[in-house]
């Protein structure tokens, strides 16, 4: 199948020809389609699977069919969870609307609104927004909604993990009712499925892989480890691998900065990219990470969403998410467009029940390695480190009634979950 077969215009087989594809990826084959035919899609896709363009082409085709409307009013929105998918996502969009007749601009939090609120009052025909910024422009008579068509909701999973459901709604509401929803989700979860219904009529429903399932491209492998001797065994296998572009996931902020000021005493050049970035020293951090200045990236799970590195090798988890689904996103960041890539896990006693839950999610046992000098310890409890943690934040992201009372509950333990101010700024 090529694109052309997919009905898509001259000019934008023209970008996608330019930027080197020639055969439409499984999730792009069956997505474009009924999205040209003007149907809502909910789709399942994981990431390096180009659901970006299968959003994005057909909705650049059908907005070129309509002439541009005079001051040029808000057409489409695609909303996403983070600063870095926003910013990626319209760089897509810039790339296949080369040869289009068509503007557009993305906002998001962490910088200055003015330059954004300029952009949109010179009139754009798309707009890639995250759901802070989108709310405080809105709120403050900078942007309307009133003309949209198209409404995308890219990574929805990721969006109620990070407590944007009421956002959502708000958005929703601002909207007409008579518009086309497309909603793009790594997995198919009960709440997804439950937002899902709220907002698509009749969808089509398509899939790119099975749900929650592991790109086969990827050697996985766990090392048991104690949890002091975590960060001289992440070094080791860095230094002594030679390894040049390594991406690392802590579960905290101030995991990710220690981590790396440690790294970087050792003679490895490492940066951290997590919510208390601002956005310029995000940018930085990644441009250095692509280019090679910087070898290894530290990141946490919000601010690694989204991030687009071509043939990365090497994914570490330094610490075990404590939300199975998360481990798929987190590895999903290698192996792909057909590439192999390699995805570690430093295990430690108290992870254990983590690990448990994450081979029962993709259905395989890891294999598992010891190295001399880093055992275990084999006297630590193997207790969780938040025993059920990750059931108490599905709940109270989607109820707002219970989120004080559950912040209170577990003060102890917020140095181990980035805050909600935090997330919204993202």
């Amino acid at each position: 199948m090529s694109f052309k077969s997919l009905g898509l215009s001259e000019a934008l087989l023209r970008a996608v020809s330019k930027k080197g594809y020639s055969t439409p990826s499984p999730i792009q084959q069956k997505a474009i389609p009924p999205v040209l035919e003007g149907r809502d899609v909910l789709a399942s896709a994981q990431t390096g699977t180009g659901k970006t363009a299968g959003f994005t082409l057909p909705l650049l085709h059908l907005l070129s069919e309509n002439p541009k409307q005079k001051f040029r009013p808000i057409r489409a929105l695609i909303l996403t969870p983070t600063r870095e998918l926003a910013a990626q996502v319209h760089a897509n969009v810039k790339e296949y609307s080369e040869f289009l007749n068509l503007r557009s601009a993305v906002i998001f939090g962490g910088v200055n609104q003015k330059p954004q609120a300029a952009t949109i009052r010179q009139g754009v025909d798309i707009l890639v927004a995250t759901p802070g910024r989108l709310l405080d422009l809105q709120n403050q008579g900078l942007l309307s909604l009133k003309r949209i068509e198209i409404f995308v909701l890219d990574e929805a999973d990721r969006m109620l993990d990070m407590g944007f459901l009421r956002d959502i709604e708000k958005v929703i509401n601002m909207m007409p009712e008579k518009r086309q929803n497309l909603m793009f989700s790594a997995t198919f979860s009960k709440d997804i499925r439950k937002l899902a219904n709220g907002i698509l009529n009749s969808p089509v429903q398509v899939e790119a892989t099975p749900e929650n399932t592991t790109v086969e491209a990827i050697t996985q492998k766990v090392y048991r480890v104690a949890k002091g001797k975590k960060t001289g065994l992440i070094i080791k296998l860095i230094s002594e691998g030679n390894w040049k572009q390594v991406l690392v996931f802590t579960r905290t902020k101030h995991g990710a900065n220690r981590l790396c000021e440690k790294m970087v005493k050792s003679g490895i050049t490492a940066a951290a990219i997590h919510g208390n970035k601002s956005q310029g020293a995000r940018t930085k951090a990644l441009a250095g990470f692509k280019s090679g200045k910087v070898r290894v990236l530290v990141a946490t799970d919000i601010a690694a969403r989204g991030l687009d590195i071509p043939l990365l090798p090497h994914v570490i988890n330094f610490e075990l998410p404590n939300i199975s689904e998360d481990y798929v996103h987190r590895i999903g960041r290698t192996g792909r467009a057909g590439a192999s890539g390699e995805a570690l896990s430093l295990v430690s006693a108290d992870e254990t029940t983590f690990l448990r839950d994450i081979e029962k999610l993709i259905e395989m046992k890891l294999p598992v390695q010891i190295i001399e000098g880093f055992e275990p310890d084999t006297n630590a409890s193997t207790a969780p480190i938040k025993q059920g943690q990750g059931k108490q934040n599905r709940s109270r992201r989607n109820s707002n009634n219970t989120r004080n009372s559950s912040r209170n509950t577990n003060r102890s333990n917020t140095s181990r979950r980035p805050k909600r101010k935090n997330d919204r700024r993202n």
